[in-house]
């Protein structure tokens, strides 16, 4: 297979179980928090995070054993992102594209295609989407073209909500092959007409560069072209596996949350007419922590429970509709806890820990930009009508990346 130029990082670790990708997870986490507040405020991009995810070996922990990979159980993988995710949501963001792309390079990619991507990989180079496009009517539609000029294939276009792009070495386009279906095609970060621009504004997950990537007239190896159409060939747990990741970073943010929300209130002053010393101590606050912990821990169960029954698919050589749909209704029942428990607790905890908590040096007003901003990504009042529909009338929830 021929190979565009690339950077070449430093010689990344290679995780082989469960146990070392979730140390690894704590390390990069501990890494992260030091300065998430200050690249929160001043938008200052986590180049050396990201770094440290890929040379601690998290990249690859999906990749499959017989490539070198620890495919490492759902459980543990929604767990690494719980962690990274409650320490930076930003930096716990950035990864989870490159998590699901490689999912969907095992399914649809020949031995070849895998071979050389999952190496990559592991050697510490990281992938990135090209997002979806601006202005739109949905975001399935793709004005972005691959032509083949003089033998060489040639890829157009313009692309938005690009996370993690400026971080990677290789992108992931999605684009409309010259015969007119969908593919994915990877090309180095670095070729001759690629522009990746900072230019996300978000007042939440403000240091994910989820911003621009301009193509024009760039050059694509024919052996990076990936036909989107092998998707729907058989079912599989795809939407499924792409939205655990988004339920961990929801509930990341939540445990984050909820840690400086029971810090915040033992260092607030108590309501004068609560009769009471300490604001730990008044029967209100009392009565909305205990709820918000119930939330927390039911968020989390039901996105264990969902990891779980992933991994009893992943003992399967095929599944079946029926069960690509329990895993999407599994996990579309996570989302919908996780959603309401970033945003309540994070909304709590500047009510319950009192005008000090709304002081600008404490930045505790991240967590509800973030959990406000991130839970835009899938709206749950979809995901709660296809659990009815699934419930009530027996309707399969659709397949694609988004449930």
């Amino acid at each position: 297979m021929s190979v565009l130029n690339s950077s070449s990082p430093r010689l990344a670790q290679i995780i082989q179980n469960d146990q070392q990708a979730i140390n690894a997870a704590y390390q990069v986490a501990d890494f992260a928090l030091e300065g998430r507040d200050q690249r929160d405020q001043k938008r200052i991009l986590p180049f050396e995070e990201i770094d440290q995810f890929s040379l601690k070996g998290l990249g690859g922990i999906r990749i499959p054993k017989r490539y070198g990979g620890a495919f490492v159980s759902n459980k543990t993988l929604a767990q690494v992102f719980r962690i990274l995710n409650k320490a930076d949501s930003s930096v716990g963001q950035i990864p989870q594209n490159q998590i699901s792309l490689l999912n969907l390079i095992d399914l649809m990619g020949t031995e070849s295609q895998k071979q050389f991507i999952f190496n990559e990989i592991l050697s510490g180079k990281r992938l990135a989407n090209g997002g979806p496009e601006r202005n739109t009517k949905d975001s399935k539609t793709l004005h972005t073209r691959l032509t083949l000029q003089n033998g060489q294939y040639i890829l157009d276009g313009e692309k938005f909500y690009s996370t993690g792009s400026i971080f990677a070495h290789w992108l992931a386009i999605k684009a409309i092959h010259p015969e007119g279906h969908v593919v994915l095609a990877i090309v180095n970060r670095h070729s001759d007409g690629i522009e990746v621009i900072n230019n996300w504004n978000g007042f939440g997950q403000r240091t994910t560069a989820s911003g621009t990537v301009k193509l024009h007239q760039v050059k694509v190896d024919a052996n990076l072209i990936f036909d989107e159409r092998l998707l729907t060939q058989a079912p599989t747990y795809r939407g499924a596996y792409s939205q655990l990741l988004q339920v961990a970073i929801d509930v990341g943010i939540a445990e984050a949350a909820f840690a400086d929300l029971v810090s915040a209130i033992k260092k607030a002053r108590p309501i004068l007419d609560a009769h009471v010393e300490k604001s730990s101590q008044e029967h209100y606050t009392l009565q909305e922590t205990g709820k918000l912990d119930i939330l927390l821990n039911a968020a989390i169960l039901l996105l264990d429970e969902a990891a779980e029954y992933l991994d009893e698919l992943d003992q399967l050589d095929h599944i079946t509709e029926e069960q690509a749909a329990k895993a999407s209704i599994l996990v579309a029942e996570a989302k919908v806890y996780a959603n309401d428990a970033a945003l309540q607790i994070s909304e709590k905890l500047l009510e319950l820990g009192g005008s000090r908590a709304s002081l600008s040096q404490f930045n505790l007003d991240q967590h509800w930009r973030n959990a406000r901003v991130h839970t835009l990504h899938d709206p749950v009042r979809w995901k709660i009508h296809a659990i009815g529909n699934y419930y009530l009338n027996g309707v399969f929830p659709a397949r694609h990346a988004w449930i």
